[in-house]
């Protein structure tokens, strides 16, 4: 799972999710991406689980990028605890998600092969996004 090695705080605030996403935002390094429709946060798990399902699609060929990383921890409090006494300890990591982010990159395989990869990689991940491609 991906998550950072330091942080200087261990505990993060929420704090709001609007806007879109100003870096980021075109095809890098593929042909192929994934990018975000709307705000959100996605977990490590989500990122490694929707990476797993395009490598198992594309049987390993091609080559492909992850473009967010999770460096935001987020906290829980155990179940059965009462309101107060501080916030909870920290739980896992998340990558803040705004529209228009791309996600995911991709190339080294045919057009409907990453559609298709990378439409069952959108299915992992707890936001909507769409496939798009870089443009001649």
């Amino acid at each position: 799972m991906l998550s950072p090695k330091k942080v200087k705080y261990r505990k993060k605030q929420k704090g709001r999710m609007k806007g879109v996403s100003r870096r980021g935002c075109e095809l890098n390094f593929g042909e192929f991406g994934l990018q975000a429709v709307e705000c959100g946060t996605i977990s490590n798990k989500q990122i490694e689980a929707a990476r797993i399902a395009m490598t198992r699609h594309v049987k390993r060929g091609g080559k492909i990028w992850i473009r967010i990383f999770p460096d935001k921890s987020f906290t829980k409090k155990p179940a059965e605890v009462r309101m107060g006494k501080g916030k909870g300890a920290p739980e896992g990591w998340v990558a803040v998600i705004r529209p228009g982010r791309v996600l995911y990159e991709m190339s080294g395989v045919t057009r409907d092969m990453a559609m298709e990869a990378l439409r069952l990689a959108a299915h992992k991940l707890s936001v909507k996004a769409k496939f798009v491609e870089r443009s001649a």
